[in-house]
């Protein structure tokens, strides 16, 4: 059966708005850098070995300097308090070619990153302790 003149143009609209939507840049992932160093990277060394338990241990190192190590572990199997534990670092070298490293854990108390370049908020003061502002 024919399409009338308005299924039609509704059609060839729906075609476009696909087409415009598939245009668009890609979000999330940052565009390789300038040169095809990291675009052509290759894994160098990977590992992965999980124990019967569900723990496990992995890492990996890549062409272009991308390192990762990872160990993995469920804290207090089968009680109310029971948790996954993920710890572990990766490096990377930035635009600027400083390697940047960042060290972290994730478990029951939310995920903990530390690096030289992460900022690190105030020390908290001491329940009772004098204020800045107060003798």
């Amino acid at each position: 059966m024919p399409l009338s003149h308005a299924s039609s143009a509704a059609l060839v609209l729906a075609l476009c708005c696909l087409s415009f939507i598939q245009a668009q840049p890609q979000r999330g992932l940052p565009p390789p850098r300038g040169n095809s160093f990291d675009a052509n990277a290759v894994i160098l060394k990977q590992s992965f070995d999980q124990n019967p338990d569900g723990s496990y241990q992995y890492n990996y190192e890549t062409s272009n300097g991308i390192r990762a190590d990872e160990t993995g572990y469920l804290k207090n199997p089968g009680s109310q308090i029971e948790a996954q534990v993920m710890q572990g670092s990766y490096s990377y070298t930035g635009p600027d070619g400083v390697v940047y490293t960042i060290n972290y854990i994730a478990d029951e108390n939310g995920y903990r990153a530390e690096g030289a370049h992460i900022p690190t908020p105030p020390p908290v003061r001491a329940a009772g302790a004098p204020g800045r502002f107060f003798k």
